[in-house]
């Protein structure tokens, strides 16, 4: 029961949207998860600020999840996450942060997990 949550600095076309929603797809699979339930929202134009700036793109990923992986797995994702924002958004690495939430609780279709 993943969801991640994208936010850019910048504006997301809808052609950066699909390529984004297919890379985060095979993307969530580095913590075990399937894309079936994954949830995406994915947000641009936000008001960014990295430093106390904003001059340069900036994105924020938040990563919820059911349970917990593996460090491993979470340090392999962030890496993933970097390399589709640099090649997706055009945002550096240094300008990505990457959240992750693990929960007990999730609920789904009137019943819980």
């Amino acid at each position: 029961m993943p969801f991640i949550n994208a936010k850019f600095s910048t504006p997301v076309s809808s052609d950066k949207e699909n390529a984004l929603k297919s890379a985060l797809g095979e993307a969530i699979t580095l913590l075990g998860k399937s894309e079936r339930y994954l949830m995406v929202e994915i947000s641009d134009n936000c008001r960014l600020y990295f430093g106390g700036r904003n001059d340069a793109p900036i994105a924020f990923f938040d990563v919820s999840l059911l349970h917990s992986a593996p460090r491993e797995s979470y340090e392999a994702l962030t890496a993933r996450l970097c390399e589709i924002a640099k090649d997706v958004m055009g945002v550096d690495g240094d300008h990505v942060y990457v959240k992750f939430e693990e929960t007990e609780n999730w609920g789904y279709n009137s019943f819980m997990f």
